[in-house]
């Protein structure tokens, strides 16, 4: 039962929900603003801001049927009107939009704002004369108005570069207008940079310290850094300001999780869900965690509570079939077709309905139609990522021509590098056994498994130095062999922050294949197990699998095999110059003979034998790559030489490989 407030309460309640939306906490807002209705659903203030929260939240269709109410109960209302207008403009109803934005303008004349987007409406419609003379009156009426409404029209409409220099407008005359700040920060960000949004966000919070919007923008730009401890105290002061806001519970979580805290981040999300449980996003980061902990039934509820909120965002889907063991219904699935159909769906959902189809497809043995969806997603994601296969047989080649035998003769006689032996890196393709091996040794008393950390990358780039002329890799033989062995200790203190006091850990990030000859200067006694699978099972399954980030050759077969032949090469390279560097690890012989390869393993690693390891699959650990369920299962077979299943679609990847594979039998592997 609903308890009635009085008036003084009501009164209350309404400041506070502006004062919320001031704040850009858009989420306590409107859930204020829902509760209130429950009581009156024709409460017009309350309605009016719901229209508005909506729409600032993209839900155009929602704020549309809310607007409309409050437009037929309250016509006089100036900034309902001017919202309804704004709403079908963004749905590029240019003419149903005039009346409303001209009657905004007929209760305010002097709203620069409407103006702007009734100039907007006008041009569209092919009205220019009349359109470009509202603008003008509208720049006439404000002009920093006029710049902020017209920056943040550029950015929904994907012009970044325009908006950009409009945003920048609006700073030069008030350089403490936290919106054209924000905006601006938005902007960077799309632009992935990181750092400069960061500044931004520094200013923005600044100025106005409880502007808790900015706050989530800064946790997500310190998060793209892998600032995430940084991440995580930003999220702990929004949180100081307004401990109830579901928002910034929703953003600590993601920050921990990053950070490895796994087990905090689940109580962040269960927080943010306790306070708001229309939180899709929550639900959706709480799956990911309970996966990670190992609890499958509680990450496979939250995934299907996050669905009922948001049944389109096909990201929810896939996260549900990356368990690997999870099944679709074929009504499930009948339900991700015609949702895939829809012309209105984002690509980004798009692509994960059409990976979680592949998968279900695949489970259900229709192998051809499968192949269809793997397709179909792998050519969606294609189009919005950057990556040239030139590029990369260009950088391998640099790193051939640095890292060569006269560099090794430098650092072994001067003996670089920090010597400790406690990381152990497991590198190679992705979907080629790296989760297992990791697993087994993650088993082992005195191994800590840390997952895929991003930091040998990061000390990488810092060879590179503006000042002094160096780029990697070729700016290392201008180093000192004391700058050298700095990078080492770099390493190892960016890599403390996940360790839990033993004395060996894991860095299972599969790219450090690309940094061998580095790991050899840097941190010579550092081991390296190279995981090797068929490379038709390693390619087909890096086209199988939708990757959160990187690996940006594996949307493509073509491109896939030339990233394998360069991968091989590279180690091949390393090999040559550095025998008994590196362990190469067979996924086929894991297989099929478990003891002896984990003997030989934990060998390589100067690590005694522990029955543990070869019984990996009851070792109680977060896992979080996708492959976290299938290493909780004891080891099987069926996984060997899954590429016949689609053999009649990888003849162009077949031939790409063909210098790899054997020409009688091509499930032999070729050592």
């Amino acid at each position: 039962m609903v308890r009635v407030l009085s008036g003084h309460e009501q009164k209350r309640t309404f400041e506070r929900v502006i004062t919320l939306l001031k704040s850009g906490d858009l989420e306590r807002a409107e859930s204020l603003c829902r509760e209130q209705l429950l009581e009156d659903p024709r409460e017009v203030n309350f309605l009016s801001v719901l229209g508005s929260i909506l729409l600032r939240k993209n839900d155009f269709e929602g704020s549309e049927k809310i607007l409309r109410t409050v437009v037929q109960i309250a016509p006089e209302y100036p900034n309902a009107q001017e919202d309804l207008g704004t709403v079908l403009l963004n749905l590029k109803r240019w003419e149903d939009a005039l009346p409303f934005l001209q009657e905004a303008i007929k209760l305010k004349p002097k709203n620069a704002g409407a103006f702007f987007k009734l100039g907007g409406a006008l041009k569209n419609l092919g009205r220019h004369e009349a359109g470009d003379a509202a603008l003008s009156h509208a720049a006439d009426l404000s002009p920093m108005q006029a710049n902020l409404e017209k920056a943040t029209k550029l950015f929904a409409e994907e012009k970044y570069r325009e908006s950009e220099i409009a945003a920048k407008a609006v700073l030069a005359d008030n350089p403490k207008d936290v919106n054209a700040g924000l905006l601006l920060a938005r902007i960077a960000i799309h632009a992935r940079a990181y750092k400069e949004a960061e500044k931004l966000l520094r200013k923005v919070v600044e100025y106005a310290p409880r502007f808790i919007l900015a706050w989530h923008e800064l946790g997500a730009a310190l998060r793209e850094q892998h600032k995430d401890q940084e991440a995580a105290e930003a999220m702990e002061a929004a949180l100081k300001m307004d401990p109830n806001d579901s928002t910034t519970h929703y953003h600590y979580g993601a920050a921990l999780a990053m950070a490895g805290r796994t087990e905090e981040a689940a109580k962040a999300y269960q927080r943010s869900i306790e306070i708001d449980a229309n939180q899709a996003g929550a639900h959706l980061g709480l799956g990911h965690v309970l996966k990670t902990l190992g609890d499958q039934a509680g990450g496979i509820a939250a995934y299907r509570a996050a669905i009922d909120l948001r049944p389109n965002l096909g990201e929810i889907y896939f996260s549900l079939s990356n368990l690997k063991t999870f099944r679709f219904s074929a009504k499930e699935i009948d339900d991700m077709v015609r949702r895939i159909g829809q012309q209105s769906l984002a690509s980004t959902s798009v692509v994960h309905f059409a990976f979680t189809l592949g998968k279900a497809f695949e489970d259900s043995e229709d192998y051809d139609r499968a192949f269809e969806y793997y397709t179909q997603g792998n050519e969606e994601n294609r189009k919005s990522i950057t990556y040239d296969p030139v590029q990369t047989e260009l950088a391998h080649m640099k790193l051939k021509e640095t890292f060569n035998a006269d560099f090794f003769d430098r650092v072994n006689k001067s003996q670089t590098g920090v010597k400790d032996p406690d990381p152990i890196f497991i590198v190679g393709l992705p979907r080629s056994g790296s989760t297992l091996i990791e697993q087994i040794l993650a088993s082992h008393s005195l191994v800590e498994g840390t997952s895929e950390l991003p930091d040998l990358g990061i000390v990488s780039q810092m060879v590179s130095n503006k000042q002094k002329g160096r780029i990697f890799p070729g700016g290392i033989l201008e180093m000192s062999d004391s700058e050298i062995t700095e990078l080492g200790q770099l390493y190892l203190d960016r890599t403390n922050r996940h360790r839990r006091g033993t004395p060996y850990f894991t860095d299972k990030m599969p790219n450090n294949f690309a940094h061998v000859g580095l790991l050899h200067a840097i941190l010579p006694n550092a081991k390296i197990i190279d995981a090797r699978r068929h490379p038709l099972d390693s390619c087909v399954g890096c086209f199988k699998q939708h990757f959160a980030k990187g690996q940006t050759f594996t949307y493509d077969l073509f491109e896939l095999g030339e990233f394998y032949l360069e991968y091989d090469k590279l180690m091949k390279h390393w090999d040559n110059l550095l025998p008994g560097k590196v362990l190469r690890v067979q996924y086929e012989d894991v297989v099929s003979d478990l003891e002896n390869e984990v003997k030989r393993i934990l060998d390589y690693c100067n690590l005694p034998f522990e029955e543990e390891c070869v019984n990996f699959h009851e070792t109680k650990r977060a896992v979080r790559t996708a492959s976290s369920e299938q290493v909780r299962q004891p080891i099987y077979s069926q996984s060997i030489n899954t590429w016949k299943k689609f053999d009649a679609h990888i003849q162009s990847l077949k031939e790409i490989l063909d210098p790899l594979l054997d020409s009688n039998d091509p499930t032999i592997i070729v050592r």
